[in-house]
């Protein structure tokens, strides 16, 4: 799914420069997610707000690191930053993400519901500002003849190259491999973290992913697997669900869903704690505006991520191009949460730079 060269309208600008007073750097994800929102936020936004320009940055992956380096250098260039949960906790615990007063920032429902009451429990700290509730699970081609006519059904499948063989697609990240990792190893959901926070837990996750790892080609973009899958390069594969939803109903590629154990977890906003101050009016402008109840139900026409605003959620419609429902393709939808994880937030701002170093040791071995 090579979406990045097309998926900006010409009002976004891409191009890197001097930035003037009226000009928001917003750092996001790429592929169908930036779509959305240039679609639900940007466009409009700037329609509004015709003397603003808005410079998009792909750059979301690496927010954490370029965060800390830019505030080392005491140089501050991002305006807004897209972040999923864990990378908010962390980027708050160490002071790098401004502490919000949400119902100062965001708009209440049209009913009057305070803001805070309306994202309930999306607020996950006090520096993020939710957008949507997305999932990461598997998505895999329904042509492969290797399977004489099955098709995964479980999780565990993914970790089964007896009956499934071919290329597995996996994030080069240990967050939700892991987990995965010790269910199929028959850990309960209950005690994943139990067991993943000591050595010997780790290294049965480990050992769990070694039983595939000749079998699996690594991604760091989320749009790789949906590329890999269309292609033929792999049979099954990770990555957002949003992803999934893009190359399954918008390209019609020979791919479907997998619903079984996605992981659930929240994308928002985050604003860089030195940001200068004289930003800091348009981006209020711009935050309130581009987490109203319209603007979240809006992206869902784009994209199947749900929105974190309850009152967005009824708002929920159609797609806008292909005029499918999306209710039935949201994480969210009972139907495709049968069993689900929640991504243990505060565990991961805890436990990742440690859990990464061993898992990068691993990859090497």
């Amino acid at each position: 799914m090579r979406l990045a060269s097309t998926l900006m309208a010409s009002a976004i600008v891409l191009s890197a420069g001097a930035a003037s007073a009226a000009d928001l750097t917003i750092v996001s994800w790429g592929g169908a997610y930036s779509t959305s929102q240039n679609n639900a936020y940007h466009k409009p936004f700037m329609e509004l707000r015709p003397d603003v320009k808005i410079i998009n940055d792909e750059s979301s992956n690496e927010a954490v690191a370029k965060l800390r380096a830019m505030s080392e250098a005491g140089n501050v260039t991002w305006d807004v930053v897209d972040v999923e949960g864990p990378d908010s906790q962390r980027l708050c615990d160490e002071g790098l993400a401004m502490e919000i007063d949400f119902d100062e920032w965001l708009a209440a429902a049209p009913d009057g519901t305070s803001a805070t009451a309306d994202f309930g429990p999306s607020l996950i700290n006090k520096c993020f500002i939710p957008q949507i509730v997305f999932s990461t699970t598997f998505g895999y081609r329904t042509d492969v003849a290797a399977w004489n006519g099955k098709v995964p059904t479980s999780l565990c499948d993914i970790f089964d190259t007896e009956n499934f063989p071919g290329k597995r697609s996996l994030e080069k990240r240990p967050k939700k491999n892991l987990e995965w990792a010790l269910l199929c190893d028959g850990v309960a959901k209950d005690d994943l973290y139990t067991v993943l926070s000591t050595p010997e837990g780790l290294q049965k996750a480990l050992a769990k992913l070694d039983t595939i790892k000749k079998d699996v080609i690594w991604w760091s973009a989320g749009a790789e697997t949906p590329q890999r899958l269309a292609d033929g390069e792999a049979v099954i594969g990770s990555t957002y669900n949003g992803r999934l939803f893009s190359v399954i109903e918008e390209q019609k590629q020979p791919v479907a869903m997998l619903w079984d154990w996605q992981v659930f977890d929240f994308d928002g906003w985050i604003i860089p704690a030195d940001v200068p101050e004289d930003k800091l009016p348009l981006i209020k402008e711009y935050i309130k505006f581009a987490t109203d109840t319209q603007r979240l139900a809006d992206q869902a026409k784009y994209i199947s991520y749900g929105p974190a605003r309850a009152s967005s959620q009824p708002l929920v419609g159609k797609h806008a191009d292909l005029g499918i429902e999306m209710a039935p393709h949201m994480p969210t939808n009972p139907e495709n949460q049968k069993n689900y994880l929640v991504n243990n937030i505060q565990w991961w701002a805890d436990n990742q730079d440690e859990v990464e170093a061993a898992f990068q040791v691993w990859l090497t071995k």
